[in-house]
């Protein structure tokens, strides 16, 4: 019974929310649009951005296990190709986030 509740509230949480596709030059022009280090989850990579100074991004899979590390020169950017799934990713022990690659 409780199951089938908690299945009921899930339901009608979600029920609200809708998926909208955003199109990938949208992701670009957000990502270049940040004066600090950022990364971005888009089709098949993961954007990061370096911002004023160099940044270092640590890319941990959902599992926690270290994916790669990526390196990036102020004011540069990069893109590297990863399998779809969520990751997440550490900035120079500045901030972390989950990054979705679709």
């Amino acid at each position: 019974m409780k199951r089938l509740l908690y299945i009921a509230i899930c339901l009608l949480a979600m029920g609200g929310m809708s998926a909208v596709p955003v199109p990938d030059t949208f992701m670009q022009q957000r990502v270049e649009t940040t004066t600090g280090p950022a990364a971005q989850g888009a089709e098949g990579r993961i954007v990061f951005i370096a911002g004023n100074s160099d940044a270092t991004f640590n890319v941990y899979s959902i599992t926690g296990q270290l994916v790669k590390v990526v390196r990036v020169g102020a004011e540069q950017r990069a893109s590297v190709d990863f399998p779809k799934g969520f990751y997440i990713v550490k900035c120079s022990n500045q901030w972390s986030r989950k990054v979705v690659v679709r």
